[in-house]
């Protein structure tokens, strides 16, 4: 499975971003798909993630409220629109894909995108 990342750039506070992540590749089976962020000097923490047919979504409580995910099983694609962004957003954002496990797991991730940054200015 390869992932496709797009999107990203620099915001002003306040103001709002989309991301897109494309899954190609034998993506049969992929269950779960999510994105995650890596702020400098920090950890990759969970940020949102979708799972099963019915896309059951989880949030980090930090984001809850201002991103939303949505998934196109079609376009085997993943999206993140981000609204209200605040400068603790700023980090690169990673999508990621697996056939099972936990969604805010990060070691059960077997697939990842490319990174794809977000600055958000105050």
């Amino acid at each position: 499975v390869q992932l496709q990342a797009s999107g990203g750039g620099l915001v002003q506070a306040g103001g709002s971003l989309g991301l897109s992540c494309a899954a190609s590749g034998r993506t049969l089976g992929v269950d779960q798909m999510a994105w995650f962020r890596q702020a400098p000097g920090n950890e990759r923490e969970f940020v949102a993630g979708v799972m099963g047919f019915i896309d059951n979504t989880h949030y980090a409580d930090s984001v809850k409220g201002r991103f939303t995910i949505a998934r196109d099983h079609a376009k085997n694609t993943v999206y993140l629109q981000m609204n209200n962004l605040k400068p603790e957003d700023t980090a690169v954002y990673y999508c990621a894909a697996n056939m099972r496990g936990g969604v805010r797991d990060l070691p059960s991730y077997d697939y990842w995108g490319q990174g794809t940054l977000v600055t958000v200015s105050s």
